[in-house]
């Protein structure tokens, strides 16, 4: 009997939840921030990051345009660039965890940008039906005109979940890349 009802409800849930999945951009977007949240929760341990292959940049990133908050200690994994598959993204968020560690906040995607072009965007990306940002200027020497796209899955952002900077993360003092002096 119980098998019997577990089989019924299970098969209910299934034929309740296939249309929305299926039909509709937000049941698309559902489950696959459903695949993001799976298949990142093993990164909540950092060394879980660093073994997938995600490289850690010294610095925690902030706002320098004069915004509030951070991306944190971005560890990107090239290998999954121009990625725009839920389970790939480019990068993992991670912020100091207080204790001498780092705790997982977000994921980010990055995609090149075809034609290099600032002022044109017939190549935007999008994934969760949300566009991506850009085109954006690279952040270091050799890096590509490209799209981003930030979710912070793992940290609630008071700016929203797509936001590209996160008020409630911050950066330790002297964590962040040192700024190039001026030129006298």
């Amino acid at each position: 009997m119980a098998r019997t009802l577990a089989l019924v409800l299970t098969s209910a849930t299934a034929i309740a939840v296939t249309p929305a999945i299926a039909g509709s951009e937000p049941g698309r977007a559902a489950a696959d921030k459903g695949v993001t949240y799976r298949v990142t929760a093993p990164y909540q341990q950092h060394a879980n990051g660093v073994r997938a292959g995600y490289k850690p940049d010294q610095y925690c990133v902030f706002d320098r345009a004069g915004g509030t908050g951070a991306l944190g200690y971005p560890h990107f994994n090239h290998a999954y660039d121009n990625s725009t598959d839920p389970a790939k993204p480019t990068a993992l968020l991670y912020e100091d965890d207080g204790k001498g560690g780092k705790r997982l906040v977000g994921v980010e995607w990055l995609v090149y940008d075809r034609d290099q072009n600032l002022k044109t965007d017939d190549d935007r990306p999008r994934m969760f039906g949300v566009p991506f940002k850009g085109p954006n200027r690279g952040n270091y020497p050799g890096q590509p005109v490209h799209y981003a796209l930030h979710l912070w899955l793992w940290k609630k952002n008071p700016e929203g979940q797509f936001a590209t900077y996160n008020p409630a993360v911050t950066c330790l003092p002297g964590t962040t890349r040192p700024q190039p002096r001026p030129s006298s």
